[in-house]
């Protein structure tokens, strides 16, 4: 008799390059975005946007790879890797960052779980701030 193997391994997705998409996005499975993409995505998956790839919007993801650019609030839950070809602007939520040399980086950067609100941050009591990312990357080479 034979096996009926089901794959339960979730889809890849992806937005090509020439296609440019306005809305929002939510999926199970791994993305990648070579076209450009106004609005939001999100994904239980990995993202990745490439050399020719270009988001703005929210992003949510558990893990993220961008080569090409982006202009939004990333929420990453584990990765974030920003590619020597990366331009990114924006705000970033994430536990681990890596940042490639040539990667082009503007924004702030926090290493929580989750963002905190204008509230939240008032009311922390820890003595830990979040910092502009270029104070990070500039650390070792001030004179």
């Amino acid at each position: 008799m034979a096996k009926t193997i089901i794959s339960e391994s979730p889809a890849v997705n992806m937005i090509g390059k020439g296609t440019s998409i306005k809305g929002d996005i939510r999926s199970d499975g791994d993305f990648r975005v070579d076209g450009i993409l106004h609005g939001s995505i999100q994904s239980t998956g990995k993202i990745v946007v490439g050399v020719s790839g270009s988001i703005e919007g929210d992003i949510n993801c558990q893990n993220a790879d961008i080569s090409g650019y982006v202009k939004a609030i990333l929420r990453v839950k584990e990765l974030l890797s920003l590619k020597a070809t990366s331009k990114m602007t924006g705000e970033v939520y994430t536990s681990k960052l890596a940042i490639e040399p040539g990667a082009k980086f503007s924004g702030t950067c926090n290493m929580e779980d989750e963002p905190l609100t204008g509230k939240q941050q008032e009311n922390k009591q820890d003595g830990t701030m979040s910092l502009p990312v270029w104070v990070f990357l500039n650390e070792n080479h001030i004179s």
